[in-house]
């Protein structure tokens, strides 16, 4: 079986967020795809800390990775061995590429086990006041000025066009200069929900202003993870 389990959004989300099934999945085995190591063993030892983490096996799974990178954990699989899925935040699969190995998985009759967590674009959406009923997730905007402004201007004329809430992120270096070209390209009456440090009790922000409020309220987001939301 490949068990897809949830990782925090934030290191300092209390253990009662989370559902206690979490914790049985990651003892019911060693092995795992993660998309970082050193996050995988962090987020292991957060749910679980008796599991041994010498007794770890851990596969990489990025961005990067091919079918054939994969093909000792594919043959174990095949041989009886459970698997867990984890993401480097939030449900694997969702802004992530663990999706790889859960295709494999349905090509291969190997059961999949989706077990209850949070996604920060979900939880973003929810807490915009935007339209929950129809959305898009487009992952992270380019980086070509030219091109980001274009993207930019786009979602705001598909919000107006077809109502539907528009969902974006950025790397947490990069947040600020998004945000200003945000405020820079849409139009002052335009709707942004910004989230910030989803799942923290501490630091998490969430708010939905018009531009041209945001741009008498200008948020710090430098290094901090943020999901966007466009929307009416």
């Amino acid at each position: 079986m490949l068990f897809l389990i949830p990782a925090y959004l934030s290191e300092n989300s209390p253990i009662a967020y989370f559902a206690p099934a979490i914790k049985e999945y990651i003892l019911k085995t060693d092995y795992f795809f993660v998309e970082n190591e050193k996050t995988a063993r962090k987020v292991i030892k957060f749910f679980a800390p008796e599991k041994k983490q010498a007794d770890l096996k851990l596969f990489l799974l990025d961005k990067y990775s091919e079918s054939a990178d994969l093909k000792e954990a594919q043959k174990l699989m095949k041989n009886g061995q459970d698997f867990g899925l984890l993401s480097e935040a939030g449900l694997p699969c969702i802004a992530d590429p663990g999706n790889l190995m859960v295709k494999w998985c349905h090509e291969n009759n190997i059961k999949i086990i989706p077990i209850n967590g949070p996604s920060s674009i979900i939880l973003a959406l929810i807490s915009s006041g935007f339209n929950g009923q129809e959305f898009t997730f487009h992952g992270y905007l380019p980086i070509d000025k030219s091109e980001k402004k274009s993207r930019i201007q786009y979602l705001e004329n598909q919000v107006q066009k077809t109502g539907y809430s528009q969902i974006f992120m950025e790397t947490p270096n990069r947040n600020n200069q998004l945000f200003e070209d945000l405020c820079k390209f849409l139009a002052p009456n335009a709707r942004l929900c910004i989230a910030a440090n989803i799942n923290d009790p501490n630091e998490e922000f969430i708010k939905t202003l018009s531009i041209k409020d945001w741009q008498k309220n200008k948020p710090e987001l430098h290094k901090i993870p943020v999901v966007f939301v466009l929307g009416k």
